[in-house]
């Protein structure tokens, strides 16, 4: 079997994940806080006939080597972490980081998930939680039923105003965590993240602080996925898995060729 057909179906295959990929992030250009994929690719080992450097004759060596290649493969989806566009919408409990960080969300299991959607609501005891699933938000805050205002500063910090009072009351503080490689968080859907070996430890925080990003209030961040950009690596890879299926058909004519004459 000629080597090249091997050679070729691992670009139809690389091609195919990374069409997926694309599709996903498409599919998610509208998704609050998502951040987009991109594919890793990687070529395969190689078949050293002769190797650089070689002892060509008694006072010559190669210059340049020859080594055939396997292929390619995609060896990872990495996740970038770029700021997306601000959408305004003058809801209260809306949340947008500004900066690196991320929510962190309570889950069932007593786990800490992570998230850069902050689309919030509260549930029947006040308790502020993801707008999905429910999922409080992390340290708790509860609103008073009868608060006729809430605020949230760049801060984090919480406050409301009540019947009869002239000021604010505050209510709690919203601390936000960041990782050393948030490329190695793993996406578990629901837009929530969890900490893996390759992410770090969450380091947790105060909003405006350390390096950390500021809340802004009644806005939310975006997708950062570039829709026009996306559809030009749709063709481009489109047209590279058609090149692959076309040395295929190629190589297969030679063969039969080959076939025929021999």
């Amino acid at each position: 079997m000629h080597p090249a057909l091997w050679i070729s179906k691992t670009g139809l295959d690389a091609q195919k994940t990374n069409i997926s990929n694309i599709a996903n992030n498409l599919a998610n250009a509208s998704t609050v806080g998502y951040k987009k994929s991109r594919a890793v690719f990687e070529d395969l080992f190689y078949q050293n006939i002769n190797q650089p450097g070689g002892q060509s004759s008694q006072n010559t060596t190669l210059p340049s080597g020859l080594m055939l290649g396997s292929g390619t493969k995609v060896v990872a989806t990495q996740k970038v972490y770029t700021q997306g566009n601000t959408q305004t919408t003058n809801n209260n409990l809306d949340m947008m980081l500004e900066g690196s960080g991320f929510f962190q969300i309570a889950m069932l299991d007593g786990n800490m998930a992570y998230t850069r959607n902050g689309q919030f609501t509260v549930n029947s005891e006040g308790a502020l939680v993801t707008s999905g699933a429910g999922y409080p938000l992390e340290p708790e805050i509860v609103i008073p039923h009868d608060a006729t205002g809430i605020t949230i500063g760049i801060s984090g910090e919480v406050s409301v105003r009540m019947p009869g009072q002239k000021n604010h009351q505050v209510i709690g503080q919203i601390t936000i965590a960041d990782f050393i490689n948030p490329s190695g968080l793993e996406p578990i859907g629901k837009n929530l993240f969890l900490p893996t070996g390759a992410s770090g430890d969450p380091q947790e925080g105060v909003p405006g602080f350390d390096g950390f990003g500021d809340v802004r209030q009644g806005m939310l961040e975006t997708s950062n996925v570039n829709v026009t950009e996306e559809l030009v690596n749709m063709i481009e890879a489109q047209r590279v898995y058609e090149m692959n299926s076309k040395v295929i058909s190629s190589v297969d004519k030679i063969i039969g060729f080959i076939n025929q004459q021999l």
